[in-house]
């Protein structure tokens, strides 16, 4: 039986179980491959380098180093700078190995090896073909997420779906592979995760009705190891309806279909551009599905899944252990791509495996990352109003799922009506840029927006290639801020609650590092880098960067000293109206007028600023 036959015909649980473990035989069948999980634990467990965006496999931005501390970041002052050549929005951040820089690009996504002995120097530059067209179907700014390194190689996805891998020493290509089809509105904006012996690859694009899909290329020569979508049959998802559970239950049989009315799920969305987690111990990754296809709600009648959701997946197989919707029937474009941090804490008296989410939906999730049992869910966002909380009653029907507040949903009065005063906004309480979380302090330090909308949802036809998204949005900052729409949170995982909040004039769209040696840093999109105390996030030091900063910081050492670096450059999302030249009101799905203010704070710009401690005291 083929896994054609089985996604077309009624087949039994058991013949669905029969076919995902396929891949698992071949892997047992076959010769011992690299393990690239090796490699970057063993370069992970070195806080001198960063081998992976999020500095290691359970996302927590937590470096070990403590030379720049709480009592000297005053004395931080500039060491060098690198500009990359290129505008548009400068997301992610360098990676540091063995005395080389690695650095990235927006589209057209070129990576530049910089030789740490000599302030930068060029080493090497890989410059990828691409057509300008791939930029068209690219919703929210030519973005890309960073780099990632194991086993000699760094590799790179391209806004295209190109996966390379390159020579770390020479740039030269070992293999590439093509992940998806732009013509199909197939695109990357994302990191990739070396894991084992395999390469975790997402893509984006539920904007044109992409049906999302996370795939496992092999580390050593990019074949397709295997494949999982978002929405469809059990096989196609490699969700087994027996053991596969969402809060302790199986899912059943046609979990997915049974939700999509027709076959809407085939343009159903879901795809995986966020971010990507891994607990060695328990083999498995975690990562967050996106916003259904269309953004207008009344087009797909119920639950959608799996989209708005996260996964557990076994690494060798693909097969999931566990999923939990956070948005079902998702309304609004909350996204749930945003990283899976894995922490090991104590909640309730015991020690529990954790995952700590925090979702454009405004809510803050904690689960048991081994069996997904929700633990906490509370919102981070005081705003959030489309929902009054998450039901955690384990006996209620509606466990799990959003108590939705119906003065807020979109589609009550169908079509062509603006629902008004929905927080948080589509661009979410807080988006892709990572938290971090420090052992030390046991807080998790969130970069947040404070926008709610007016969502205008109207009919729109598929056509493959096309925008799907059938909403106009407006977004404006949320009531009792003074015009403020941003804020950086210190959050309590296990009590759901936040500890202190700095309010900023625009949204946090920088990722979070935090440090040992008791400093925050962050950026904000007027462009400067700054650090704050972790324990009661008192300032302590910024510097103006010359561009807005929507990178992640990050830090190294080389040569005795510690360093801190980030990229700057104005873009992404927020600021997607002065990076894209913007002038309708309504462009940048809302997002143009609602960051109006940016150009008169911040120009395009796209370079490295590196940092370390002034000599003194």
């Amino acid at each position: 039986m083929t896994a054609g036959s089985i996604a077309r015909g009624g087949v039994t649980a058991r013949c669905v179980t029969a076919l995902l473990a396929l891949p698992l035989l071949a892997l047992l069948a076959a010769p011992p491959a690299a393990r690239a999980n090796d490699d970057v634990l063993a370069r992970s467990a070195d806080p001198s380098g960063q081998v992976i965006q999020t500095l290691d496999y359970a996302n927590t931005r937590y470096s070990r180093l403590d030379q720049i501390n709480a009592g000297n970041v005053a004395r931080l002052k500039v060491a060098w700078t690198f500009s990359t050549g290129v505008l548009r929005g400068h997301e992610g951040s360098p990676l540091v190995v063995d005395g080389v820089m690695y650095v990235h690009t927006p589209f057209p996504n070129i990576v530049y090896a910089l030789d740490l002995d000599h302030d930068g120097r060029i080493l090497w530059k890989y410059a990828p073909s691409q057509e300008r067209d791939v930029a068209a179907i690219m919703c929210c700014d030519l973005v890309n997420r960073g780099l990632a390194y194991a086993q000699g190689m760094v590799f790179l996805a391209q806004a295209d779906t190109t996966v390379v891998a390159l020579d770390a020493k020479t740039g030269a290509v070992r293999w590439s592979v093509k992940n998806g089809d732009p013509r199909r509105g197939e695109s990357n904006t994302a990191t990739v995760l070396p894991v084992k012996d395999k390469l975790i690859v997402g893509i984006a694009g539920a904007e044109f009705g992409v049906r999302g899909h996370i795939s496992a290329y092999n580390l050593t020569d990019g074949a397709l190891a295997w494949r999982a979508y978002s929405t469809g049959p059990d096989a196609d998802m490699r969700v087994d309806p027996e053991k596969t559970t969402q809060l302790g239950r199986p899912v059943g049989p046609d979990s997915s279909l049974k939700s999509w009315e027709g076959e809407q799920w085939k343009v159903g969305g879901g795809a995986p551009w966020g971010w990507f987690a891994y607990d060695p111990k328990l083999n498995l990754i975690y990562y967050g599905t996106a916003n259904p296809g269309t953004w207008n709600p009344s087009q797909r009648p119920g639950d959608n899944r799996w989209t708005n959701a996260i996964f557990a997946r076994d690494v060798d197989t693909g097969v999931a252990r566990w999923v939990y919707q956070l948005t079902p029937h998702d309304q609004w474009d909350y996204d749930g791509v945003n990283e899976m941090i894995l922490t090991d804490q104590a909640f309730e008296r015991r020690a529990r495996a954790l995952l700590t989410h925090f979702d454009r939906n405004g809510f803050a999730y904690t689960l048991d990352r081994a069996t997904g049992e929700l633990l906490v869910a509370a919102a981070f966002d005081p705003k959030t109003n489309w929902a009054s909380g998450i039901d955690l009653d384990k006996a209620s029907p509606t466990y799990g799922r959003p108590l939705l507040d119906p003065k807020h949903g979109t589609e009550a009065e169908g079509e062509d009506v603006t629902y008004s005063g929905i927080c948080p906004a589509a661009i979410g309480a807080k988006n892709q840029q990572p938290a971090a979380f420090s052992p030390v302090t046991g807080l998790f330090y969130v970069p947040a927006s404070a926008l709610c909308m007016d969502y205008e949802p109207f009919h729109v036809d598929y056509a493959a290639g096309q925008p799907y998204v059938g909403a106009t949005l407006a977004m404006y900052p949320a009531p009792g801020g003074d015009g403020r729409t941003g804020s950086f949170v210190a959050w309590d995982n296990v009590r759901g609650r936040a500890v202190w909040s700095l309010p900023e004039r625009f949204s946090v769209w920088s990722g979070a590092l935090a440090t040992a040696g008791g400093v925050v840093f962050y950026g904000t999109l007027e462009g400067y880098l700054k650090a704050v105390d972790a324990t009661t996030g008192k300032e302590l030091y910024r510097f103006k960067t010359p561009s807005g900063i929507v990178g992640n910081v990050m830090t190294y050492t080389h040569g005795g000293r510690q360093y801190v670096a980030v990229l700057s450059g104005i873009g992404g999302w927020a600021g997607i109206g002065l990076a894209a030249g913007l002038t309708d009101p309504n462009a940048g799905s809302g997002a143009k007028d609602a960051y109006a203010a940016l150009s008169q704070y911040t120009a395009l710009g796209g370079q490295l600023t590196v940092f370390t401690l002034s000599e003194g005291p």
